[in-house]
């Protein structure tokens, strides 16, 4: 998947595209569950985050890949405000 990302304003169209997103995923599929905003501007509030607790690991190449398309995603952690922590069994 990594070797197709489109390159900054390319777009790419893939026939026939067959992808088994459940193979990518941890055996273990326990996650956390909390309603938080977006991670970029305008960081709207609202979303339902559902994070696994096992990381999936990503290779440098991998990830070099997807910072060349996308540049900035993430903002600073923010408190809880309030927010309950839900998790998985």
């Amino acid at each position: 998947m990594f070797d197709h990302l489109p390159r900054v304003g390319e777009k790419i169209s893939v026939d026939d595209l067959s992808l088994d997103m459940a193979a990518v995923l941890p055996s273990e599929r326990g996650y956390y569950n909390f309603e938080g905003s977006l991670t970029t501007p305008p960081c709207s509030e609202g979303v339902n985050w559902m994070v696994l607790k096992s990381p999936i690991e990503l290779s440098r190449a991998q990830i070099q890949s997807f910072q060349r398309m996308i540049k900035f995603n993430a903002r600073p952690l923010q408190p809880l405000n309030g927010r309950v922590i839900k998790e998985s069994m």
